[in-house]
């Protein structure tokens, strides 16, 4: 059976730098019908647990520790015994919500493998120093976090995050895929490469 992504929207507070936002994320669930990995574990573990249903977590992976995309981490690891993937540029962002909790490394090149599926690991430091896309070249789909998204680059405007740097991984990394990559994004709707990749000048023109 073919491998298939599921979104599993969930909704919770994101909290950095002293400041709270009301947000909506989206949890990808890739996979068939007898094992998965889930990718970003954001704030309802029940909800995704319902999505995941009786099959086997092989790894939940998290494309950067900004609370809102790992604060359902302990509750899943708990009902499904699944390992964490994290790149640990982001350990002093996971040890917020989830100090002690162990994770296996990820790191740019290393593959993680589910249901006849490679999901390819992409490190695109920027929105946060640890930022990770999973490029599943056989499904045509970039899972990519909160680095790209309908209408540009995620958010740098905070700790740990750097307009140039998110600039530099997404020409570099991302627009190098070919453009009918469906670009499926840590929040809101998806896009795809090809539509991104137009409006580059006009991010680096805007500054931010």
């Amino acid at each position: 059976m073919t491998a298939r992504v599921e979104r599993v929207v969930t909704s919770g507070v994101f909290s950095l730098d002293g400041q709270d936002f009301d947000v909506d994320n989206n949890v990808w669930v890739v996979g068939d019908d007898t094992e998965v990995v889930v990718v970003d574990a954001a704030h309802e573990a029940p909800r995704i647990l319902e999505a995941v249903g009786g099959r086997k977590v092989v790894a939940v992976v998290c494309t950067h520790a900004h609370n809102d995309h790992v604060n359902a981490v302990q509750d899943l690891v708990a009902a499904t015994g699944a390992t964490v993937r994290l790149h640990p540029d982001d350990t002093m962002l996971w040890d917020v919500v989830n100090a002690g909790v162990p994770f296996e490394p990820l790191a740019d090149g290393d593959t993680v493998e589910v249901a006849g599926t490679t999901l390819r690991v992409l490190h695109t430091p920027g929105h946060s120093p640890g930022a990770v896309c999973l490029y599943a070249e056989d499904l045509g789909v970039l899972l990519s976090g909160d680095t790209l998204f309908h209408g540009g680059p995620g958010a740098t405007g905070r700790s740990f995050s750097s307009f140039p740097t998110i600039l530099d991984s997404i020409r570099e990394r991302l627009l190098t895929l070919p453009g009918e990559t469906r670009v499926l994004t840590g929040h809101g709707d998806e896009t795809t490469i090809g539509a991104e990749a137009g409006d580059y000048d006009a991010w680096v023109a805007r500054g931010h």
